[in-house]
């Protein structure tokens, strides 16, 4: 079996994450899915997980999706959190990867929007910023 070098999953509601994961997959050439497609992760180096954060918490349809990864199959993972407060860390998400051995590298910040606060971002230079980051993390893999 051919282990994939990078692969990019999304959950959205705002449709913000997805924007952020097609824009991460487009420059790093890595197939990008929507995990309400329960798309099977085989074995991968580095598994860019992105979403937002609602309430304070990630998407029940991450955390279910994360739930059902194999831990050995995901060498290492990369979160990319669009939030408004730009202050919530997907942490369920991080406490689930690390009860399955999945190394976190690392978690990009990125600006969101909530209503009327913080209306429309993510901009294109926020997105930029995930996909400077999501390069930054390939290239030191």
């Amino acid at each position: 079996m051919q282990v994939e070098s990078v692969r990019v999953v999304y959950a959205t509601k705002t449709k913000h994450s997805k924007k952020i994961a097609e824009a991460i997959g487009s420059a790093l050439k890595a197939e990008v899915s929507n995990v309400t497609d329960r798309p099977r992760v085989e074995e991968v180096e580095l598994l860019f997980i992105v979403g937002g954060v609602y309430g304070g918490d990630s998407l029940p349809e991450l955390l279910d999706f994360v739930r059902n990864l194999d831990g050995d199959k995901v060498q290492h993972a990369a979160l990319v959190t669009s939030c408004a407060s730009k202050k919530h860390r997907q942490e369920k998400v991080r406490q689930i990867l690390a009860g399955k051995g999945i190394d976190i590298v690392d978690e990009f910040l990125c600006q969101g929007s909530f209503l009327l606060y913080k209306w429309g971002r993510p901009n294109k230079r926020d997105v930029q910023g995930a996909v400077d980051f999501a390069k930054g993390l390939q290239e030191t893999m």
